[in-house]
């Protein structure tokens, strides 16, 4: 594209961004819901090793987008961008809602985590293929000098997407009681997407090819095996790796930090009510979303790299403070107990399995509002308690709800993280777009992109989790911190090769 006016540009923006919207939705109503779900799809006798099983199962979906990227990446070098991305949206979107439908694990036994699986492989597929030919098919309609702002607009589905599955879910709470949302009710927002499908699909429908796709094939300039010239071909190799080491990598776990990785600390290691964490993280991405565009416009005034490189360096130096703040903010210990309004009631009940548990729940109420559920939960053998591994079997679920001077604390130390996620990824579009030709930019773009993001940032939930839990258990008096560390080497990694090797080009001038 030249200097062609933008005339007509904002129905593909639209056409584009619905769709990648819906697909993100799709894709992170999982980790969404990531807590509820180690319920009902993984045995129940270990909380703790279900919910790094559905962690585990949600890193999936990422691991396989790079066979995505490949696989769709080649369709879309070969037979346009159009008709492959039209492809993605239908199998994403046919897996999300399937996976809505799965019996429970108590129900069908161990066919319900592998189905979930097999399920979770094909919104992984989808995803790997539906990013490169959105983002693509936006930078060859977008005219130059101004890529980074119009391919910006695609970087804010991202964030959009899992926005909306926070809003759809707490909309699912409000209307059903806590009993019909845990038996049922979680499964609505799975089944919601369908519709949305549905109407992206008609507008994609009558969507037109990309101008400089449709000139490549129209001059016999297609490439007739994108995936040899991709990586068969040593020139472009270094350009593709370039892209992962020194950009995506760093990108992909930065992302995945400061969204869903806050969201999962919040949830699991500081305890806070899920619905208030899900508002938290909702108001916090409202105000944060618009710096991709701010972001995405000033890396056509200033160049690419430095804004990612910033973003990188302040996440290394600032993570670790941040979530220390997070974590003390609500820490109980620092607050004041109101003794006098503490309440405890026991009680026998029957599980489940037809045996009994002895039930201890507490409530506290704090001076500055904030109140404590702690539910501990003995299991009995023969009326006494059951020992495995020489310990009773206790299982304790704490629910804590913070007042709104806490609240405003944590949307502040989300937001700026969101920043930094804004930073990175606002103009990761353009960059890598220009990297490439347009014969193989597809495949070349959508690799790196999602071993970035899919297998890098994609584990990084449940890695995080996991040095976590054994800080925890190693008795680390920071234990919460130890999450970081993987974010913070992958990213530090990146900046380096990133501000050694990638150069700061003069996107005014960059022809595509």
């Amino acid at each position: 594209m030249s200097t062609k006016s933008t005339k007509g540009i904002w129905k593909v923006i639209s056409a584009s961004s619905m769709g990648t919207m819906i697909e993100w939705y799709d894709f992170y109503i999982f980790g969404s819901l990531a807590v509820v779900i180690s319920t009902k799809f993984f045995p129940a006798d270990n909380p703790t090793a279900a919910f790094l099983a559905t962690l585990a199962t949600f890193a999936v979906g990422f691991v396989v987008r790079p066979f995505g990227a490949l696989f769709f990446g080649r369709l879309g070098d070969l037979i346009g961008r159009k008709y492959t991305f039209m492809v993605t949206l239908l199998l994403m979107g046919g897996a999300t809602f399937l996976i809505g439908c799965i019996p429970s694990y108590e129900t069908i036994g161990f066919m319900a985590p592998v189905l979930v699986l097999i399920l979770r492989m094909l919104q992984g597929l989808a995803l790997g293929g539906e990013y490169g030919g959105a983002a693509t098919y936006v930078a060859e309609h977008a005219p130059v000098g101004q890529r980074g702002y119009w391919t910006s607009w695609i970087q804010t589905t991202a964030t959009v997407g899992l926005f909306i599955s926070l809003m759809v879910i707490l909309a699912t709470r409000n209307v059903l009681t806590p009993e019909q949302f845990d038996e049922w009710g979680w499964r609505v927002p799975f089944w919601v997407s369908i519709i949305m499908v549905g109407v992206s699909y008609l507008i994609r429908k009558n969507m037109d090819e990309s101008p400089v796709f449709a000139k490549a094939k129209s001059e016999g300039k297609t490439s007739t095996n994108p995936l040899k010239e991709s990586f068969g071909n040593r020139y472009n190799l270094k350009f593709v790796l370039l892209a992962l080491f020194g950009a995506t990598m760093g990108q992909g776990v930065i992302w995945y930090t400061g969204q869903f990785y806050a969201m999962s600390f919040m949830k699991t290691v500081m305890s806070i009510d899920s619905s208030q964490v899900d508002t938290l993280l909702g108001i916090a991405l409202i105000l944060g979303t618009p710096f991709f565009i701010v972001f995405g416009w000033l890396s056509d005034k200033i160049g690419r790299k430095y804004i990612m490189m910033g973003g990188m360096l302040l996440a290394i130096l600032l993570y670790r403070p941040i979530y220390k703040q997070m974590f003390e903010t609500t820490n109980v210990k620092n607050k004041t107990e109101l003794v006098a309004s503490t309440k405890i009631v026991s009680e026998l009940k029957e599980n489940k399995k037809q045996t009994m548990d002895s039930i201890y729940t507490t409530n506290k109420e704090y001076s500055d509002g904030t109140t404590l559920l702690e539910i501990k939960t003995v299991s009995l053998e023969d009326g006494k308690a059951m020992i495995i591994d020489g310990k009773p079997k206790i299982e304790t679920k704490t629910t804590i709800n913070i007042n709104w001077d806490d609240k405003w604390v944590l949307i502040f130390l989300i937001f700026v993280q969101v920043i930094f996620v804004t930073m990175v990824y606002g103009p990761i579009a353009a960059f890598l777009v220009e990297m490439f030709p347009a014969k193989i930019r597809y495949t070349s773009m959508s690799l790196p992109y999602h071993v970035g993001n899919g297998i890098f940032g994609g584990l990084l939930p449940a890695i995080s989790t996991y040095l976590v839990i054994n800080g925890k258990n190693a008795g680390d008096a920071e234990f919460y911190l130890e999450g970081l560390w993987y974010p913070i080497i992958i990213a530090s990694v990146c900046f380096v090769v990133g501000m050694v090797y990638i150069k700061n080009k003069d996107t005014k001038n960059t022809h595509i």
